[in-house]
């Protein structure tokens, strides 16, 4: 396993050092459900500033925020960025990129929206540029504060399953009708499909937990109409430690799967439904109350071998401690909450993915 993520606490500490400012490029549904509500929750941060072209976003940004200075381009925001220290990238995926590029030359941190880029290499000469720079880079893999990975992540750590030969994990929805967005009716050049949008996190979380993936076999297809890119995907990893994970991400899940069911050769554990926190942020919640990522013992999932099952109580979800840990790496020069590199390897495995079901092999990853 690769170093914990940071452990959820009960509720942001306060902050004593100097105050960074944000600007935040995009305001559709990722900036303005998943990273402005949690910029403004994290003492130290403040958001100052969005880039949207958009009129009803503007006017949604200066009622929630009427702090903020709103940009209509980022070429304006350039022209400006002596006033910021932080850059959010959260615009359409074939942006990502070149936007987090621009934004390292204009002298900022960055962080960036999954995925960070649409290949591996263009992913490492990001890198390499924000090294160069000197420059803070990081990525938004929010769902390693996810409270069932969380919890899953202790389960592991204190042996209770055994040596785990398999994970499986799922990200499943039922969306027969394909909306009219760039992420269902784009190709795959631009960044569409739930590999590209699902799969950065599955990914992410499986190479977290059980390290390098040595080979990957995939099932890529668009099955709704009027979908260009990938909409149903299976892909089966084996880790060079041995573990193999099965990873499904679907738009077209009638009846969906256990969110994670891990085995291992003591017990096994499962779990249902997704983290709870994306819902709250949707419904306006803020990320400051005082039961943010409390998860109801409801819906803890269960640890054991049948007939011996037992509830785990569920560690809380705590997305606000990526942007604690992007403050802190920014002001303290303290590590980064995610390091670029280990989403390059999810990238390779997004690449090989594809050419794995291009020719209905096994393929191994670049640099593996």
């Amino acid at each position: 396993m690769a170093d914990a993520p940071t452990s959820p606490g009960q509720g942001t500490p306060a902050h004593d050092g100097p105050e960074l400012h944000v600007a935040l490029i995009g305001y559709g549904k990722g900036g303005e459900v998943f990273h402005a509500p949690l910029i403004d929750a994290v003492p130290g941060l403040r958001l100052s500033a969005v880039v949207t072209g958009a009129p009803a976003r503007e006017a949604a940004v200066r009622s929630r925020y009427p702090d903020v200075t709103v940009y209509p381009s980022v070429e304006d925001l350039w022209a400006d960025a002596g006033r910021y220290e932080i850059a959010v990238v959260s615009t359409p995926n074939e942006t990502h990129a070149p936007l987090a590029r621009a934004a390292l030359e204009a002298g900022l941190a960055v962080v960036v929206d999954k995925p960070f880029a649409l290949t591996a290499k263009e992913a490492r000469d990001l890198t390499d540029r924000a090294a160069e720079l000197g420059q803070v880079l990081t990525v938004y893999q929010n769902r390693r504060w996810d409270a069932d990975f969380l919890t899953l992540w202790g389960i592991i750590e204190e042996g209770a399953l055994g040596r785990v030969h398999r994970f499986e994990s799922r990200f499943e929805r039922m969306r027969p009708e394909a909306r009219a967005t760039w992420r269902d009716s784009g190709s795959v050049e631009v960044g569409a499909g739930v590999l590209y949008d699902l799969g950065p996190h599955l990914i992410d979380q499986a190479v977290n937990l059980f390290g390098p993936v040595a080979s990957v076999h995939a099932e890529v297809d668009a099955r709704r109409d009027g979908v260009r890119a990938d909409d149903d995907v299976f892909l089966s990893l084996e880790h060079a430690r041995g573990t193999r994970s099965h990873l499904w991400m679907s738009a077209l899940s009638a009846q969906n799967g256990p969110r994670f069911r891990v085995l291992g050769d003591r017990a096994a554990y499962t779990s249902h439904g997704m983290d709870g926190q994306e819902a709250r942020l949707a419904a306006g919640e803020s990320p400051t109350v005082s039961d943010w990522g409390v998860v109801p013992e409801s819906e803890w999932g269960l640890l054991g071998v049948d007939g011996d099952l037992r509830p785990v109580p569920s560690e809380r979800g705590a997305y606000p401690e990526f942007y604690v840990g992007v403050r802190d790496a920014v002001g303290e020069g303290e590590p980064l909450p995610v390091d670029p590199h280990e989403v390059i390897h999810g990238l390779e495995v997004i690449e090989a993915a594809r050419r794995s079901a291009a020719t209905r092999t096994v393929v191994r990853p670049a640099g593996h």
